[in-house]
């Protein structure tokens, strides 16, 4: 069995409202909490991270799967939104909606495009942090294939 380990290193000076700074291998960033929350909104925050995380990992399984698949991929894109949902002042991170769009060659066949239907979806069943975070967060796929 492999294992991979991951590092990060964070200086954080003092109270709810500083600005940090992390490091982790090629992510280099400020850090605080973000506007919406109240905060000073320096930097990036652990909700967009966790939103980068889950979307890079979707788009980057997809982006895999669809090449040993053979498909014949013209060009991909991809956006999510994640939603924070605020009770009795508890922040709970609720969905994350991942939103690609896929486009096939022109020579691409039906046969390719139901391919790749379920390639789109299996990928999110696939990624890591998606099952890192299942049961947890709501993940929600709207997907646009042309």
């Amino acid at each position: 069995m492999a294992e991979h380990h991951f590092y990060l290193k964070a200086d954080w000076p003092g109270g709810r409202n500083s600005e940090g700074y992390i490091e982790a291998g090629n992510l280099q960033t400020k850090i605080s909490i973000p506007p919406e929350m109240d905060g000073p909104g320096v930097g990036t925050n652990p909700d967009e991270m966790l939103l980068g995380a889950a979307a890079t990992c979707y788009i980057i399984t997809l982006a895999a799967m669809i090449e040993r698949a053979g498909l014949p991929l013209q060009e991909m894109s991809h956006e999510s939104e994640g939603i924070v949902d605020v009770t009795n002042g508890v922040f709970t991170y609720k969905k994350i909606i991942h939103k690609p769009t896929v486009v096939l060659k022109s020579e691409a066949t039906n046969e390719e495009y139901s391919s790749l239907e379920k390639l789109v979806k299996k990928a999110e069943t696939s990624c890591m942090i998606s099952r890192a975070i299942q049961g947890n967060v709501e993940i929600e796929l709207e997907a646009t294939i042309h």
